[in-house]
């Protein structure tokens, strides 16, 4: 028996944006924003960050739509009524139905994840950062899975078509595979000399993830990582070890437009220029 297509996405968009609130009045990056680029840089709401015409959060829900999805759930905070009144009020998407989950205070991505438990059906959901672009591939991908799995980025494919800095991608989270690939271990802001950094190819995770129902139980369970936050790869071992869950790596070679400073939006919107949302 196959599985079935999943339709259904969460999309992590209570963080505070601390770095896109932080570098105000710093470099060329804030010179060069809009009076509503600036407006919403200084709330920390990237998903809101004006595009023209539309906000980001628009892309990324047309992106979903191109790849089946249909029904969203957006984990946001109590306060962030602008994005609610948005998407419930001023423009409502037409391809994909959108859901609220309320995060009540920012504790990391598998408190995130957790907060919408009651706001996905009892099936294989996907999950994804508010502040990245990804391929409407990778969403195709994952949801043609139907299971748990993740993409895993190649790391020079992102430098070169992502835009993203060399150095800051060996700070994001590098995938170890078996050669079957199905994940061994997920490994965040590994060090330089680690195994996985010093391979010729390395993989990445940019927290894009298809889930089974099984990963509530694994957030409920895991503790506060050394930073203090209940993160999503803390659940994901847990799930793996404790649980009996498999994740599928599904290897991929294309960029992800990530807009996590002030200094990312003209890269962003001059990457997404040509792009028609259609929500």
């Amino acid at each position: 028996m196959t599985a079935s297509r999943t339709t259904q996405a969460v999309i992590l968009a209570r963080g505070l944006g601390t770095r896109m609130r932080r570098d105000a009045g710093q470099g060329e990056g804030d010179a060069s924003l809009s009076p509503e680029q600036r407006a919403a840089a200084a709330t920390g709401s990237k998903g809101m960050m004006p595009l023209g015409a539309r906000p980001f959060l628009d892309y990324v829900l047309s992106a979903l739509a191109d790849a089946g999805i249909t029904d969203v759930v957006l984990v946001i905070g109590p306060e962030h009524d602008q994005l609610r009144e948005y998407f419930d009020v001023t423009s409502p998407p037409e391809r994909v139905r959108v859901h609220f989950a309320i995060q009540q205070e920012p504790r990391g991505t598998a408190d995130a994840v957790l907060s919408a438990r009651g706001a996905v059906n009892d099936a294989p959901f996907l999950v994804l950062n508010s502040d990245n672009y990804y391929p409407v591939a990778a969403y195709s991908a994952l949801a043609d899975l139907g299971a748990s799995g993740l993409i895993g980025f190649e790391a020079e494919t992102l430098v070169r078509e992502g835009g993203i800095e060399p150095e800051r991608v060996l700070k994001y989270a590098l995938v170890d595979a078996t050669d079957d690939g199905w994940l061994r271990a997920i490994r965040e802001k590994p060090a330089a000399d680690d195994p996985l950094a010093l391979r010729a190819e390395r993989w990445v995770s940019m927290n894009v993830w298809s889930f089974t129902p099984v990963i509530f139980e694994a957030c409920a369970r895991i503790r506060p990582s050394a930073r203090g936050e209940l993160e999503i790869q803390d659940a994901v071992t847990l799930a793996m070890n404790e649980l009996g869950e498999r994740f599928r790596v599904l290897p991929m070679r294309a960029g992800v437009l990530d807009l996590s400073s002030r200094a990312d939006v003209a890269l962003v919107a001059s990457r997404l220029a040509g792009v028609v949302p259609r929500p």
